[in-house]
């Protein structure tokens, strides 16, 4: 029943096989979505050829650098979209960073630059991402972000991730205000630690996983391919009638006390 043949999607975010972002480029493909990606440049072309072997197998239309603080980089990737499909159906962001030293030690130490920057590249991007997407979505479409409980309630090594998170998060009701009335909805999805090269940054990461498989529900954690198939059923038509919410792909643990 889930079946996206003839959609296009634009997936942001990925890194290496690990990455959340790459487990829903698979399960979108998988479900018939022609895939464009984005990634971030660097001077010496690593990332680009990294990500280009990588999504080799899913045959992607568009393969195109995108660095979210770069504006003329923005312009330039969904100008490509328009040219190569006239329209997009789907906007995968995934797409989060902070300081290192401001994800530890006291959240009152945090530097201005390093909430700036947090925010900038975590939230405000999903709000740059949205503006330029809308007006190529003319058939309605679907946009989902990636966010974590750490958004909602503080977590050990997260600090200003979190702010970010909980901005992420708000974005998303206020996109999904906006943007209804064009049928575009706006979701977010909330996935358990998983052991990422964005999470990697995060102290303590393990010792999380390990917590969450001793509590949550499940008595385990989740798999990039289990957020991949969250990503794709909100993309999908079996979703229509869901819009501003944020679904927890965590094995159940949110909803633990203790």
């Amino acid at each position: 029943m889930l079946d996206l043949t003839g959609k296009h999607a634009l997936v942001t975010g990925i890194a290496n096989n690990r990455s959340i972002a790459w487990g829903i480029a698979q399960q979108l493909h998988a479900a018939g979505a022609d895939i464009g990606v984005t990634y971030l440049p660097d001077q010496r072309g690593r990332m680009e050829k990294k990500v280009r072997e990588l999504t080799e197998p899913l045959s992607p239309s568009l393969f195109l650098p995108c660095n979210v603080q770069d504006e003329g980089q923005v312009r330039a990737t969904f100008a490509a979209v328009q040219e190569k499909w006239g329209r997009l159906d789907v906007l995968i962001h995934c797409l989060a960073f902070a300081k290192r030293d401001d994800l530890t030690g006291d959240f009152s130490e945090t530097s201005r630059d390093g909430f700036q920057t947090a925010l900038d590249i975590s939230a405000y991007s999903l709000v740059r991402l949205a503006q330029a997407a809308k007006s190529l979505m003319t058939e309605g479409g679907s946009m989902i972000t990636l966010t974590y409980l750490g958004g909602a309630r503080v977590v050990p090594n997260y600090n200003v991730m979190g702010i970010a998170k909980a901005a992420l998060e708000m974005n998303v009701r206020y996109l999904a205000a906006e943007l209804g009335p064009q049928k575009i909805r706006v979701n977010g999805i909330s996935a358990g630690p998983i052991r990422t090269l964005a999470s990697s940054a995060v102290g303590g990461i393990l010792d999380m996983i390990h917590h969450v498989e001793e509590v949550a529900p499940l008595r385990r954690t989740v798999t990039q391919v289990e957020v991949g198939n969250a990503a794709a059923f909100l993309a999908s038509d079996l979703a229509s009638g869901i819009t501003g919410q944020i679904l927890y792909v965590d094995a159940g643990y949110e909803i633990m006390g203790m």
